[in-house]
């Protein structure tokens, strides 16, 4: 009987570990940026054309590389960090497995120029799917450009699997600021179709922090700065105010490696307990420093997970010196033990007399205006408020049914309805009562509202008096420029301004100006954590966004006419039993559930 077991060609090899190293541009791009930080460069340049699909470039001033070291430095298991096992526990540096460069040439058309400092010339190494095609001396300056061109040139199959390019280019984008954000003390550039993306100057974290995402992050950083024998703990956390339902701005570095844990996450999460809501996330840029034999980083192929020898105390650690943070920049609630309340009343001047303290009464007051229910006043001034007014009584819809039936108000009382702690609408019906979630209601009007425009023309739009300029990092920006069409059908005058900004000169009619930014912030939001990609189309979620936003909220007293357009209008649209978060608008309670409850 023949052998069936036989060894991989070295190429076959190779192409099988790129599977789990370069899994996209993107993990090109990771290795490569790390190995330029390993090799001393103070000055980094990454050039990308096509989300990195035909070109990744790394530009460095490192060390630069000899004529045996660039040789080697694409053999499999090639690597000047480690000797023997010892040694993964005294890691200090990014790669040092020897596979990165090997699988990444075995996959691509490579082509490296480097020089070290003490030599004329360098050298040129040309590799194509794991094949040295040339390496002769070359002019160069020190240090090392390497050129990845064609990534899966030779395995179409794999190429055929990857995302458009600005998903892609959004991984790339990733890598670029976790190396970036590790360190501030490198000159980082990003250039991406001959467009620079981004330039961030040698600085320190907070400067780092402010190139990347945006000089308004400096008012939201609260700094977080604790050292112990088992863990050093730096960098800063974002207010409560600015966290997000979305997991977004999330950093964790251990020794200057971008790491993913869930369990430290929870610390952090823990430490913001009772400053946010439940289902929102804290955002925070924390740099950890523990000694290498105490974390195992060489558990995942992409090294972005980690094994701590001690995680209930660095738990514990990473929760205390948040909390202490939160609270020493009075972010928190802090007690005083040292300043006793009661003495401080101003002192009293000599021949001051102390007035009688007098108490005014109003015999108007009505208690159930304010607090309960909210009866409409006559001749009460209207606000500014977007609905239309509309005319004529409205259908009521029979709420098993969902199917128009006649009139169920009764006619005396087709324009009665009451306001309920300032969230309900009440309106009596000939069967019973329809109790209305205000800004459930509204949020259905303005969304089918906003779908409409999408589908039929330009809504009217508000003019500022003065134009707003808003910046977004620059990984942020392309995404409100990919939808700057459907913006402005919808009543935004906003186009791009700068590399990464847009001037917005008028709104949709039913938008405050406070509302803008927050507005585009969570199409944003939305759109880098693909929220209900397989629910709403890119369209309806921004209108769903825009509803959400603009919708009067709960808390908001209204006036009787206020509410009539809100019943009118909510009984137009094609869903009015459902809101946009697939929660009732209407609740209706029948006559004889209300005979039993005084039965």
């Amino acid at each position: 009987m023949p052998n069936i077991i036989q060894l991989l060609p070295d190429h076959v090899a190779n192409q099988i570990a790129a599977g789990e190293v370069v899994q996209r541009p993107a993990s090109a791009v990771k290795e490569l940026l790390e190995n330029s930080v390993d090799a001393g460069a103070t000055e980094i340049t990454l050039v990308i054309k096509e989300a990195g699909k035909s070109l990744i470039q790394v530009i460095d001033n490192g060390k630069g590389m000899s004529e045996v070291d660039i040789r080697l430095a694409f053999e499999r298991h090639a690597t000047s960090k480690i000797s023997n096992a010892e040694d993964l526990f005294r890691i200090r540096t990014k790669g040092f497995r020897g596979e990165a460069l090997a699988s990444i040439a075995a996959v691509s058309q490579v082509e490296v120029v480097t020089k070290q400092e003490d030599e004329e010339v360098g050298r040129i190494l040309k590799i194509e799917g794991s094949e040295v095609k040339a390496c002769e001396p070359a002019s160069a300056e020190t240090g090392t450009n390497l050129m990845v061109k064609n990534l899966f040139f030779n395995i179409p199959a794999r190429r055929n699997f990857l995302k458009s390019d600005s998903v892609e280019f959004k991984h790339v984008i990733d890598e670029f600021e976790h190396v970036a954000l590790a360190h501030p003390d490198i000159h980082f550039i990003l250039i991406h179709n001959q467009s620079e993306i981004m330039n961030l100057p040698e600085g320190n974290t907070r400067q780092r922090i402010q190139g990347i995402f945006g000089k308004k992050y400096n008012e939201r950083l609260v700094p977080v700065e604790e050292y112990t024998d088992v863990v050093a703990v730096n960098g800063f956390v974002v207010k409560p105010e600015y966290a997000k339902k979305t997991r977004g701005d999330q950093f964790f570095f251990v020794n200057d490696r971008f790491v993913k844990n869930s369990y430290l996450h929870h610390a952090v999460s823990a430490a913001f307990e009772d400053l946010i809501p439940h289902g929102v996330h804290p955002g925070y840029f924390l740099f950890l420093e523990i000694e290498p034999h105490r974390i195992d980083v060489n558990i995942h192929p992409t090294k972005t997970e980690i094994k701590f020898d001690d995680e209930k105390a660095i738990y514990a650690i990473l929760r205390s010196s948040i909390k202490h943070s939160l609270g020493q920049f009075n972010i928190s609630p802090t007690l005083d033990f040292e300043n006793e309340v009661n003495f401080n009343a101003p002192p009293i001047q000599k021949g001051q007399s102390i007035p009688k303290p007098t108490i005014q009464i109003d015999p108007n007051f009505n208690p159930f205006e304010n607090e309960g229910f909210n009866t409409p006043k006559k001749n009460a001034p209207t606000r500014d408020f977007p609905i239309q007014k509309a005319g004529g009584q409205f259908q009521w819809t029979d709420l098993e049914s969902h199917e128009t039936s006649k009139p169920a108000v009764e006619e005396k009382n087709s324009e009665v309805c009451i306001q309920l702690n300032k969230t309900y609408i009440l309106s009596p019906l000939k069967s019973g009562m329809a109790i209305i979630h205000q800004q459930r209601a509204h949020e259905r009007i303005l969304f089918e509202e906003y779908i409409n425009m999408l589908d039929g023309g330009n809504a009217a739009s508000q003019q500022l008096l003065f134009p707003l300029n808003l910046s977004f990092s620059p990984s942020d920006a392309p995404i409100i420029l990919n939808h700057l069409d459907d913006l402005q059908i919808l009543g935004f005058d906003i186009e791009p301004f700068g590399q990464a900004g847009v001037v917005v000169q008028g709104i949709p009619i039913h938008m405050k100006e406070s509302e803008i930014e927050p507005s585009l912030e969570r199409i944003i939001e939305d759109a880098k954590n693909h929220r209900d990609e397989f629910k709403n189309t890119p369209r309806e979620q921004i209108a769903k966004n825009l509803a959400k936003s603009s919708a009067i909220k709960v808390g908001t007293p209204l006036e009787k006419e206020e509410m009539l357009h809100i019943i009118h209008q909510l009984f137009a649209c094609s869903m009015p039993f459902m809101g946009i978060n697939a929660k009732p608008t209407i609740v209706h309670i029948e006559g004889d559930e209300l005979e039993k409850r005084f039965g």
